[in-house]
């Protein structure tokens, strides 16, 4: 007798489950995944740095007072902080002391002896938040009471953060569609290669009259499980990663450089959903160009 079970027996796939090749392959598509996110990740974070460095300055000015002949350095920043608590769309305006002053500018001058130096007063300038003052009308009451003094409004600073951050944008989400064009092209050359190697088992379906949608949806639901499974992954990596380095700076992350929130690490979650329909994709459109080379 037999020993064929008729009832044990299942048809085997026409693609054989595993490959000598898979190994590799999902290890470059989780690294390519894992390089992705934490791109995102860091793309989030200097969005909110540059937010940051921006709301800081925004709402605020710094008035430079250079006193006269026959007025103290002292004296004449608190008369420019007395005559800016009287222009509209001013909150507050306070006269930095002498040691505040000579602390902001001792780190652009080193081991240097400040008290033999003239260093300006500061006049730290609070704007209100509806209808703040400009620059202009800090400037005209100024020079209205005689003072020698300076506005600086931040503009030149906040224009040179905003600028920095969107060059990182663009930089990071560049860096991020080359890593999941590279991804896209790892998977349709493994797709390639898997139609090759199985070039007999395509010539077959299709003799037999298997349509080409049919066996190219062999080759996408093959790679798209890999791809998504090598997403899942890479994802993960770059998750723990981003709260390492969360973890890492304290209370803020990286802060100021990097500020990663617990909030950015769920921007990884659609990677295994993304990777594999890039998979699928890539996979189905090499494979339906395969297939017509054979037609």
């Amino acid at each position: 007798m037999s020993d064929f079970d008729i009832g044990r027996w299942r048809p085997a796939p026409f693609l054989p489950e595993a490959d000598s090749r898979d190994g590799s392959l999902t290890f470059v598509v989780a690294t390519l995944c894992f390089l992705a996110c934490l791109t995102l990740i860091a793309v989030l974070a200097t969005n909110r740095a540059a937010r940051d460095w921006t709301s800081q300055l925004d709402g605020q000015a710094t008035i430079i007072v250079r006193p006269k002949a026959n007025e103290t350095p002292d004296g004449a920043a608190a008369r420019a902080a007395e005559t800016l608590a009287g222009v509209p769309g001013v909150a507050e305006a306070r006269a930095l002391e002498k040691e505040k002053a000579e602390a902001l500018i001792a780190p652009w001058l080193g081991d240097a002896d400040l008290s033999d130096l003239p260093v300006p007063r500061l006049v730290a300038v609070q704007l209100t938040k509806t209808a703040p003052a400009d620059a202009i009308a800090l400037d005209r009451a100024l020079k209205a009471q005689g003072l020698d003094a300076v506005v600086d409004d931040h503009s030149v600073w906040m224009a040179d953060i905003q600028h920095a951050a969107q060059v990182a944008r663009w930089v990071g989400m560049a860096v991020f569609g080359l890593i999941a064009t590279a991804a896209a092209a790892v998977v349709a050359f493994a797709t390639r290669a898997g139609l090759a190697a199985r070039r007999e088992v395509v010539e077959v379906l299709h003799l037999s009259g298997a349509e080409d949608g049919f066996i190219a949806g062999l080759f996408q639901l093959r790679f798209a499980k890999m791809a998504a499974i090598a997403g899942l992954f890479g994802a993960g990596a770059a998750a723990i990663m981003g709260a390492i380095l969360r973890l890492a700076g304290g209370g803020q992350g990286l802060t100021p450089v990097l500020p990663i929130t617990w909030l950015d690490l769920l921007a990884v979650l659609p990677a295994p959903l993304a990777a594999g329909a890039v998979a699928a994709l890539a996979a189905r459109l090499t494979a339906q160009a395969m297939i017509r080379d054979l037609a």
